[in-house]
């Protein structure tokens, strides 16, 4: 029998350090304005992402100097560990388990590096059995949340009856680089913040039938050819360089509506026929954009928007905090949820709230 895996519980989880658009601002200002003639030209920028407050693994002080890879890879390891601990403990309380009653693990991240990977090093720190099955997963970028939590389905129906952790976090404040004054790296510095968040999930058939939770319905991907300088990183000396173009959202525009409908085709669906969104607010100009090609549903947007103007983008994760905003409005029906990554892909999942 082919189980449709729930979302038992979900949990998310913010650093401690709070700044506003204004302080992320005068971080900036103080760090490329000397070394850029243009430098005030881009000001905008940081009032026009539609973001007032954001979270960050270190205190501001420590992005202001030079850092090399050991560092940022220290601050990494502690930062993800703290930060999953944190969203993976509330989500199994949630769900009334404990770290014992795990059979296996999702976790996704692409802002730093660690080996073992994080979900290998939470084993002991948080008393998960030694025979966890693990899946991490590098590289999905802002995708990695809808295609983590999409993988984590996958292997709940083919575990069908055991307990699946999806783990994602991502700490892209790390990648906030002095040395490289250049328009790219700014405009970063005004949309990337840091977040996590954990996801309990089981296919089993008395949960399907009349088990809470949200059901996990489908999930699909597309990768356009040719895309692959669209957005991703850079190794360089000192840490990683962001890419991204400034085609996005006319890709967006362009090629997703397609795409999006094919997916819903294969379900027998329509965009009329869709509750609500759940989408990564990757930025103002994503979600004007998303909101064009997802016409007519536009409940969810809200969230979405809530969600940029309080934690900025945090990658993967942020599309966790829609979907639990989302959830605790008491939204329901089917929901279509997506991502955009490097790839160029697109992420879409079906979730029956």
């Amino acid at each position: 029998m082919n189980h449709t895996p729930r979302i038992l519980s979900l949990a998310t989880a913010l650093p401690p350090h709070c700044l506003s658009q204004d302080e992320a601002l005068g971080v900036a200002r103080a760090v490329f304005g000397p070394r850029m003639r243009d430098f005030e030209r881009l000001v905008p920028v940081f009032a026009n992402t539609g973001i007032e407050t954001r979270h960050a693994v270190m205190p501001v002080g420590w992005y202001m100097e030079p850092r090399g890879w050991p560092e940022r890879t220290a601050a990494f390891r502690e930062g993800a560990l703290t930060l999953l601990e944190e969203a993976a403990g509330q989500a199994l309380v949630r769900a009334g388990l404990g770290p014992q009653d795990v059979d296996a693990i999702v976790c996704a991240s692409t802002t730093g590096i660690a080996t073992p990977s994080l979900e290998a090093l939470l084993l002991e720190r948080m008393g998960f059995r030694p025979d966890t099955v693990r899946l991490p997963l590098f590289g999905l970028g802002c995708a990695g949340g809808v295609l983590g939590l999409t993988r984590a389905g996958q292997i709940a129906q083919a575990m069908a009856g055991r307990t699946v952790l999806f783990l994602v976090v991502e700490l892209c404040t790390l990648a906030f680089r002095s040395a490289e004054a250049t328009p790219t790296n700014v405009v970063a510095s005004a949309l990337f913040a840091d977040g996590a968040a954990a996801a309990v999930l089981r296919a089993d058939g008395e949960a399907d039938a009349e088990g809470e939770g949200p059901r996990l319905v489908d999930g699909a991907e597309h990768t356009w050819p040719g895309t692959q300088d669209v957005m991703g990183w850079r190794v360089e000396d000192d840490g990683l360089g962001v890419i991204f173009s400034q085609s996005i959202p006319a890709l967006i525009r362009d090629r997703l509506e397609p795409v999006l409908d094919g997916f819903l085709e294969r379900r027998r669906m329509a965009r009329g026929d869709l509750a609500g969104l759940i989408v990564h607010p990757g930025g103002a100009k994503v979600l004007h954009a998303l909101e064009e090609v997802c016409a007519p549903v536009s409940a969810g947007l809200d969230d979405a928007w809530a969600v940029l103007r309080r934690c900025g983008n945090m990658s993967a994760a942020s599309v966790m905090f829609v979907l639990e905003r989302r959830i605790a409005s008491g939204a329901r029906g089917p929901h279509l949820m997506s991502a955009l990554g490097p790839g160029f892909t697109a992420a879409l999942a079906q979730i029956d709230l």
